[in-house]
């Protein structure tokens, strides 16, 4: 592997191995005769300050294997968290990276926001920054902070979302008569599976044993949640606005077009525009070629 370095970061390092050894030599120096106060003072300097810098054994430090992304619902409460190993008398902190808001010290919260609470069991190495209601402005990075000097921290990326339903097709969908209609309605991010997804077309609700025959659903739950509607030999009747609707998410809904063979509208207007826009930039690109040529030709007479 090659390490590469900017000057800025070589100045850094630079920097703070002077820094490191100058702090070294202010801890050992002293008078000829120093008293036993100073000598305490500047083991005590080592014991707190260097010792750390050094990144002894002893020091504190984070579990690596506690979780960085964190997902939540809105509205519904979330757990940031954080595990210190060899703490002794350091204080554990949560601060949001948003605007450098100390939001918990130790066991204690300090901000006025009542959703957010310090927690942690005493003799635990698990420090908990926990979020009533969340809502999708609290997303963004917290930090766990450690009180050495300098402090270290393990940052925790939130991310808050809310229940979506979706159709795949989009807003509209063009099919010709007598093939199948294929309606596939994704429902994502809600606490829990939806317990039932109905579809509705124009203000009735599918009936799937109704004489109409040849409609189907498939339907699969999970922390993704699919169904799929399918309705043969599609005819003039089943055109209209087709509407995907779960018990615990916002509803969707597509417009359906059954053509008999013609063009849609919509799509000779579409590719009407898009021969329009190429024969612009065309147009465009003559004329500067044209503009630069000339240019050229002037500067060489």
């Amino acid at each position: 592997m090659i390490m590469v370095q900017t000057s800025s970061g070589i100045r850094s390092t630079v920097w703070l191995s002077l820094l490191h050894g100058c702090l070294f030599f202010i801890a050992d120096s002293g008078t000829d005769a120093p008293d036993s106060s100073t000598d305490m003072s500047s083991r005590q300097f080592k014991a707190e300050f260097l010792h750390e810098w050094q990144g002894t054994p002893d020091a504190p430090y984070f579990d690596p294997s506690t979780p960085r992304n964190i997902t939540g619902l809105v509205g519904h409460p979330v757990r940031l968290l954080c595990r210190v190993k060899n703490l002794q008398n350091r204080t554990v902190s949560w601060v949001r990276h948003r605007d450098i808001h100390l939001l918990t010290v130790g066991r204690y919260t300090y901000t006025s926001d009542q959703r957010f609470e310090a927690q942690h069991k005493p003799r635990s190495e698990e420090w908990a920054l926990r979020i009533r209601s969340p809502q999708r402005r609290d997303s963004g990075q917290y930090e766990c902070q450690i009180s050495t000097t300098p402090p270290v921290g393990h940052a925790v990326y939130l991310n808050i979302v809310e229940p979506e339903t979706i159709i795949l097709s989009g807003s509209e969908l063009f099919i010709q008569k007598e093939s199948t209609i294929n309606l596939t309605c994704i429902v994502r991010h809600t606490p829990e599976p939806p317990t039932s997804i109905t579809w509705s077309h124009g203000e009735q609700v599918i009936n799937f044993d109704s004489a109409r025959g040849g409609i189907s659903l498939v339907t699969e739950k999970g922390l993704k949640s699919t169904s799929r509607l399918l309705i043969q030999r599609a005819k003039a009747s089943d055109a209209g606005i087709y509407t995907c609707g779960p018990n615990n998410a916002p509803q969707a809904a597509i417009r359906v077009h059954v053509l008999s063979g013609e063009h849609p509208a919509a799509m000779q207007q579409g590719c009407a525009r898009s021969v329009l826009e190429t024969s612009v930039l065309f147009i465009c690109i003559i004329l500067i070629s044209s503009i630069l040529l000339l240019n050229d030709l002037q500067i060489l007479t």
